[in-house]
């Protein structure tokens, strides 16, 4: 037998919840199969087969906590599951004779059922004509004549009557269950994690925002002019994120502030720029890193997002590709806001919200022109970086994205 072990979970993460088990107790498995998915607070965790056999026992369920070294299961090793056994296999059964039963006495004829004459009330020839025309039933017809005959008028008010009765009233709709109406879902530990950073932003910082907007031409009329030839040369597709990549960090040399953060009470200036991009996934927004983005071409910001981004969409980020940010760009504009106020990723100092890029019409050298314009919003912790820093750092952005050349110039 061998245990199924919780891995080493990552610096400062002690704890995990079993999301899902690929596997039942009894099924057979292979070397390096996935198992048992894991859910900590920062990333998705996988636990393969250490070799081939069998599952035999699970020792923590869906949905238990575990911390590492946790016994999850059990298996057999080298073994296989039991097939079922096919039917064709089982042995026959042999089937019982049947005795021969006794034959049935004859039995003499019943006479044939007579049809059953409906009665009615006498009516005349004029009414049961109207009756026959309109399906009208003239036993429920009381009749005005000798003796109790339906006239034709009998049959012409009862015809009034059926036309004006109210209509039958609809019965009450069953009242909806309470399931269709309401859904109570655990949070995952990522979306816990979220939940509690985020408020922790808004508690422990002091949080302002900051707004400006830029003239996307230069960028857009760029990218035109070379995203064939980019792409052909690099292999990868060049975007608008690694422009405000590179904006940023330039900013960011500019003012010192927005790189830092406070610890106690120091603070800490960041001689590095890990530029950190937020990622959305069907798990909760993640904010994978790129390391030393400063150091990176274009076409190298553009290939870390991009194979950032399908780790991120795949569940494949490790601990590592999460930590130690200095600043976090934010692009709400892929799902259409015009204008939001990012909250910081804690404990950063800095967070740069990008948006749709929409045509407005703009006064450029006393005309008014149509142009491509997106809001910017710096959102700032104000123990660090005062009211000018931010100006001016976002103004910085905003000059290299509306002039790229000075990115290239170091301007």
């Amino acid at each position: 037998m061998a245990d199924i072990m919780t891995p080493a979970l990552g610096e400062s993460v002690t704890e995990a919840t079993v999301a899902r088990w690929t596997k039942k107790a009894g099924d057979a498995v292979r070397k390096d199969e996935i198992l048992v998915e894991l859910e900590t607070d920062k990333v998705s965790l996988e636990v393969a087969a250490p070799s081939d056999g069998v599952l035999s026992e699970i020792l923590a369920g869906e949905g238990d906590t575990v911390e590492p070294g946790t016994v999850l299961g059990k298996m057999s090793e080298g073994g296989a599951a039991a097939a079922p056994a096919k039917a064709e296999d089982a042995p026959k059964a042999e089937a019982p004779k049947a005795e021969a039963a006794p034959e049935p006495k004859a039995e003499a004829p019943k006479p044939a059922a007579q049809p059953e004459v409906m009665t009615s009330k006498p009516a005349a020839p004029s009414a049961q004509r109207i009756a026959t025309e309109n399906s009208l039933d003239l036993s429920k017809v009381g009749g005005s004549g000798k003796d109790g005959r339906v006239t034709k008028g009998d049959a012409i008010a009862a015809l009034e009557a059926r036309a004006n009765a109210p209509a039958p009233a609809a019965a009450p709709a069953a009242p909806r269950e309470l399931h269709e109406r309401e859904e109570r879902v655990r949070m995952t530990r990522l979306r816990q994690t979220i939940a509690r950073r985020l408020k922790e932003a808004q508690n422990n910082a002091a949080m302002l925002t900051t707004f400006n907007e830029v003239d996307m031409s230069a960028v857009m009329a760029l990218r035109t002019e070379y995203k064939d030839v980019f792409e052909k040369r690099h292999g990868v597709r060049l975007g608008f994120m690694s422009f405000f990549v590179k904006a940023c960090i330039a900013a960011l040399k500019q003012v010192p502030d927005v790189n830092a953060e406070i610890d106690g009470q120091d603070i800490i200036y960041k001689n590095h720029y890990d530029i950190g991009v937020a990622v959305g996934t069907e798990k909760g927004l993640v904010v994978p890193v790129i390391r030393d983005a400063d150091d990176m071409s274009l076409a190298g910001v553009e290939k870390a997002i991009g194979a950032m981004g399908k780790k991120a969409r795949d569940g494949q980020l490790a601990l590592d590709d999460l930590q130690g940010g200095t600043f976090t760009i934010s692009n709400g504009g892929v799902y259409g806001s015009l204008m939001s106020t990012p909250i910081l990723n804690a404990p950063q100092s800095g967070i740069l919200g990008m948006h749709k890029i929409q045509e407005r019409p703009m006064v450029v050298k006393g005309q008014v022109v149509v142009r491509p314009m997106m809001y910017l919003a710096l959102s700032y912790d104000h123990r660090v970086v005062d009211g000018q820093g931010a100006v001016t750092f976002l103004v910085k952005v905003k000059d290299a994205i509306e002039d790229p050349q000075r990115l290239l110039l170091d301007l």
